[in-house]
C-alpha cells in the first residue's frame, strides 16, 4: 500500500510540475513571442522525414503591422465571441459534447473490429483554446487532452491579454504546406505584407484556416470562394481587442 500511494504521489507530483512549466511558458509569452509551437515542431519532423527537407516560412510581425481586416475576418470565421467569453465558449462545448456521445453510442453498436477504432473526440473550440493546443499539446483529439487543452487555455486567458493572444495566434497558425502565420501567409499567396491586406484577400485566408493544406491545392474551390463572401458580410460587426 505505501509503494502503491508512493507512486501515486509521483505522478501528481509530476503532473503539478508539468503545469507549472506550462504556466511559466505562458506567463514568459506576455513579453517574448514564441519562437515556434508544438505543433510547428511536428510538422518540422514529419517534414524531415518524409521529404528530407524543411520547409518553413514564418516571420513574426507586431499586432499593429497586420491588417485589421484579417483581425476582423478571423474573429468572424472562428470565434466572432472571442472578445467577450473567458476563454470558452460553452455553449459550442454543449454542442460538441452532445455530438461526441451520440458518436460514442454508434460506436458501441459496430460490429466489433469496427468498434475498435477510436471516436474522434471533438469539440467547439475558441481562438484561445486553438492558441493552446497548438502551442504545448499533440494533435491526438483525446478526452484527456481536451482537459489538458483546458487548464492552459484557462492560463493563457489570465495571463495574457486578449491583444496579445490573438497577435500570437496570427502570428503561429498554420496557412499552409510550411507557412505559418499572417505575414507568411500574405507574402505566400498574394505576394505582399500582412499590413497591405484587403477585406476580401483577408476573408479568404480566414476561411482556409480549419484545413489550409487543402485549400492551397484548391484556391478556387467553390467552397472557399462562397465561404469567403459570407465572412466578408459579417467582418464588420466583428469585435477587435
Amino acid at each position: 500500500m505505501k509503494a502503491l500511494l508512493r507512486w501515486l504521489g509521483l505522478v501528481l507530483l509530476a503532473g503539478l510540475a508539468l503545469q507549472l512549466f506550462f504556466i511559466g511558458r505562458i506567463a514568459v509569452m506576455a513579453v517574448v513571442a514564441p519562437e515556434s509551437t508544438a505543433f510547428q515542431r511536428s510538422e518540422a519532423w514529419e517534414q524531415l522525414a518524409t521529404r528530407h527537407t524543411l520547409l518553413w516560412r514564418q516571420q513574426w510581425v507586431p499586432y499593429e503591422e497586420i491588417a485589421e481586416p484579417l483581425k476582423r475576418a478571423v474573429i468572424a470565421s472562428e470565434d466572432d465571441g472571442f472578445v467577450n467569453h473567458d476563454g470558452v465558449d460553452w455553449d459550442a462545448v454543449e454542442k460538441a459534447w452532445e455530438k461526441n456521445a451520440r458518436a460514442e453510442e454508434r460506436a458501441s453498436q459496430r460490429p466489433q473490429a469496427a468498434a475498435a477504432r477510436p471516436v474522434k473526440i471533438v469539440g467547439g473550440s475558441t481562438i484561445t483554446q486553438q492558441l493552446a493546443k497548438n502551442l504545448l499539446l499533440s494533435g491526438e483529439r483525446t478526452l484527456v487532452r481536451k482537459g489538458q487543452e483546458f487548464v492552459l487555455t484557462m492560463a493563457l486567458e489570465h495571463l495574457l491579454s486578449k491583444r496579445r493572444i490573438l497577435e500570437i495566434y496570427l502570428n503561429s497558425v498554420e496557412w499552409g504546406d510550411g507557412v505559418f502565420g499572417a505575414e507568411a501567409a500574405a507574402q505566400h499567396y498574394f505576394r505582399k505584407s500582412a499590413a497591405r491586406l484587403t477585406a476580401p484577400e483577408a476573408a479568404r485566408l480566414a476561411v482556409m484556416l480549419p484545413q489550409p493544406k487543402r485549400f492551397e491545392k484548391q484556391p478556387q474551390s467553390a467552397y472557399l470562394m462562397g465561404r469567403s463572401r459570407v465572412i466578408l458580410g459579417r467582418m464588420g460587426s466583428a469585435e477587435l481587442p
